[in-house]
């Protein structure tokens, strides 16, 4: 673990990722310390990297994104300029919610939210129009079981 996180930085790492909503006095309150000193707290976090950002966590099945697909994707060509390419081309599709270059069978993961079979059908035209690959392959989830942003400390 970081050198610069004691214990009260990890409890106030804790309480954020739960409800980042919670207000300074009530963090404050929490972890026994001023107001004053849980603000800077949070802020020397910001600025050393570790709280990347504050963001609201959304339910996609409410909102009609009823399947998640897990993308596997091999290619041929491992130079930097194709994965620069396929890099630029993923982030222009917002379904597209991770991506990971992988280590082992497959190159690449994309983890992508969508409304249904024809709605991950259009993602999977986008990426074969643009780019050339080896082999790509969809596996649709089932059920989500577990699923947190949590990172445990």
């Amino acid at each position: 673990m970081n050198e610069i996180i004691d214990d009260v930085d990890r409890k106030l790492l804790i309480a954020l990722q739960q409800d980042a909503t919670l207000s300074l006095e009530t963090l404050a309150d929490t972890l026994g310390v001023s107001t004053n000193t849980c603000w800077r707290r949070v802020k020397r976090l910001e600025e050393d990297g570790i709280i990347l950002r504050r963001v609201s966590i959304v339910d996609a099945q409410a909102l009609g994104f009823g399947q998640t697909v897990f993308i596997a994707v091999k290619t041929r060509d491992h130079s930097q300029e194709w994965l620069d390419r396929f890099a630029a081309i993923v982030s222009r599709i917002p379904d597209v919610v991770e991506f990971y270059r992988m280590a082992g069978e497959v190159d690449y993961l994309l983890k992508v939210i969508c409304r249904d079979v024809s709605d991950y059908d259009r993602v999977y035209k986008t990426l074969i129009r643009e780019m050339k690959f080896a082999d790509v392959s969809a596996t649709f989830a089932m059920e989500c079981i577990k699923n947190t942003t949590e990172i445990p400390l």
